[in-house]
């Protein structure tokens, strides 16, 4: 090769594509996938405001949850209340925390909308989404468990049930409890929605 000399190597168009429209049509798919993800990315962000709502009417539902017999003597009372059982109140705090995860994650989301190509938010999301996860089911199965018994007892450890006596409390915790197990919803779909995007990444 002399000095001076220059090289030029053509890149073939695609098949079936006039040429000078490739860049085009390669151009008109980015914007298609980036489209997709910003699509996602909105999804991600309603879903969490839903979680919110019901991780938030969860804690609160269970934390005004007490009621007492209007029958009481001066000495004596029937009362029931969340803070009775240790299960209660682990449910309430489990529920605190993950409600103010969510409102903390809301950034990341806007993030992931405004970036929806960008990988690190997501996959930051998905983590701690699979951790919030853990912490909720964990907390709503075992308030379920109470409840249940609150409804039905148990004989075989003379468990009494107590529902037919309090009611409005069994009502209000048997709403946390559903609550808390829509919010367990909401994050099996986030987990999805975060691996879908970074598996079309």
């Amino acid at each position: 090769m002399k000095s001076g000399d220059s090289t030029t190597i053509d890149v073939p168009e695609p098949s079936g594509v006039p040429k000078g429209k490739a860049h085009a049509v390669v151009t008109s798919t980015s914007q298609q996938r980036g489209g997709w993800k910003k699509g996602v990315a909105i999804t991600d962000f309603v879903l969490r405001l839903g979680g919110i709502v019901a991780g938030l009417s969860a804690a609160a539902t269970m934390g005004t949850s007490d009621q007492s017999l209007p029958f009481f003597t001066q000495f004596f009372q029937f009362e029931a209340s969340y803070d009775d059982m240790p299960t209660f109140e682990f449910f309430l705090i489990a529920m605190s925390i993950v409600s103010g995860y969510l409102v903390l994650s809301l950034p990341f989301s806007i993030v992931a909308i405004v970036r929806p190509h960008a990988a690190g938010p997501r996959i930051f999301l998905l983590i701690m989404d699979i951790v919030a996860l853990t912490l909720t089911t964990s907390a709503a199965a075992a308030a379920a468990a109470v409840v249940y018994l609150a409804h039905n007892g148990n004989s075989s450890s003379n468990w009494l049930a107590i529902c037919n006596q309090f009611g409005d409390f069994c009502q209000k915790i048997s709403g946390a409890v559903v609550a808390a197990f829509v919010t367990v919803v909401v994050f099996v779909f986030l987990i999805l929605i975060s691996a879908l995007a970074l598996r079309k990444h």
